[in-house]
């Protein structure tokens, strides 16, 4: 719960049981279950990637077929195979490639729309449908309500593998797909994680760079969040997180945690039993955790960034979410922008250059390139209104105003008995 609602990498939600880590294998034998013995880490590519010289100095043209060749095996089907649309770069290009790929073949694509959003930036369906004529695309607009949702809550909840506060919006988006008796569908998940569109690419390294020394300084982090709660009092309308810059917001992990947090740790023992809050942060660990995910050998910040986002929220929750929403649905979720061959020839190209233009590299990688108030638009997410949906007034908390996830994180606390 501090750092998102998922259990991370290689734990589930039983204590004595774990899961095999990614990059791993395990030889099993009948006398001994051996132990998992890791061949790839996303933390060693980025950093052979600084290292790499690149060849070509057509950074922009090497990007376009880096992404095509990978589109092209994800597109190997012996069912046609659909995507998912927004208004995003990541999906708009994948479907610009896929058409460049296949100029003839049929693509259906599907977008949610939800009453909520109508008419303001949240509403990705009419930049999605011009999108999609602009490809040649059939395209589907898949309206959401609030009565659906409820109806289809109980399902979702049965479905999660584990507590997710990120995998609404798959689930509708894949149901949506069923309906159109889609098996395959292609999925932009990975493009902000590898090409930099995430606010965390330019807000964390900003806070290292402002607390980096008075994060260091003994004691000083927790004085200053607990004078700060002290003197602001239960109904500041300041983020928790802000009381925690001093604190975390000094190296990258920490930082980051800061950055993607959904709740800090002192906020759980108000949501938890303050024994199992103390059991979990001593078995988790998260700041150190993360440290060694990121690994020592990375010198840029775009790498350190890119790394933490592919190997814990996108590893832990995003993929996990396509994985139980998709097969829920009987839907096959590809993630063309995730794979490790595109990763170890794309990552020299974006480390290539002080300044990283990765989203504008996507967005003019198919022939018929994106237009450009898609790449120059303001990024929204795939989200979905849930905090209209669970209620008026469960959106505040003792009178500020929080994002959705910490009203759907309670939720799913209540719901798993955590």
């Amino acid at each position: 719960v501090g750092s998102e609602m998922c259990i991370r990498d290689s734990y589930t939600i039983y204590a004595a049981i774990k899961a095999l880590p990614a990059g791993s294998m395990l030889w099993v034998y009948a006398s001994d279950p051996g132990r998992p013995e890791c061949y790839r880490t996303i933390s060693e590519i980025w950093a052979r990637a600084e290292k790499a010289p690149v060849q070509t100095e057509d950074i922009e043209a090497e990007v376009r077929e880096v992404l095509l060749d990978s589109v092209r095996h994800h597109m190997v089907s012996d069912v046609p195979v659909g995507a998912f649309l927004s208004a995003g770069v990541d999906s708009g290009a994948l479907l610009g490639l896929m058409r460049e790929i296949h100029p003839d073949m049929e693509i259906q694509t599907v977008t949610l729309a939800f009453e909520e959003f109508e008419g303001t930036q949240g509403d990705e369906s009419i930049l999605a449908e011009k999108v999609a004529h602009r490809y040649g695309a059939k395209h589907t607009r898949r309206l959401i309500t609030q009565d659906e949702f409820n109806e289809d809550l109980p399902k979702i909840l049965d479905a999660m593998d584990q507590p997710s506060i990120d995998g609404i919006n798959t689930w509708f988006v894949s149901k949506a797909a069923k309906e159109l008796g889609i098996k395959v569908a292609i999925s932009g998940l990975g493009g902000d994680e590898l090409f930099g569109g995430y606010p965390s690419f330019t807000d964390v390294p900003r806070w290292v760079k402002h607390f980096r020394i008075p994060s260091r300084i003994p004691f000083l982090g927790d004085m200053v969040r607990k004078a700060g709660a002290l003197f602001l009092g239960p109904n500041s309308s300041l983020s928790p997180k802000a009381l925690g810059l001093v604190k975390y917001g000094g190296t990258y992990p920490g930082a980051w945690l800061l950055r993607r947090g959904i709740f800090m740790p002192w906020e759980l023992k108000k949501m938890l039993a303050p024994g199992f809050v103390r059991e979990g942060l001593q078995r988790l660990e998260p700041v150190e955790h993360i440290d060694k995910t990121m690994g020592s050998n990375l010198a840029m910040p775009f790498s350190k960034v890119a790394t933490m986002e592919a190997s814990m929220y996108m590893r832990n929750q995003l993929l996990r979410d396509s994985d139980w929403a998709g097969m829920a649905h009987s839907l096959e979720i590809r993630v063309p922008l995730v794979d490790a061959t595109l990763l170890q020839r794309m990552a020299p190209l974006l480390t290539a250059r002080a300044r990283i233009e990765g989203k504008k590299w996507l967005g003019h990688s198919p022939k018929n390139r994106l237009p450009e108030e898609i790449i120059d638009r303001d990024k929204t997410g795939f989200t979905t209104p849930i905090s209209d949906w669970l209620g008026a007034g469960l959106h505040k908390e003792s009178g500020r105003n929080h994002h959705w996830s910490r009203t759907w994180t309670r939720h799913l606390a209540a719901e798993w008995c955590l």
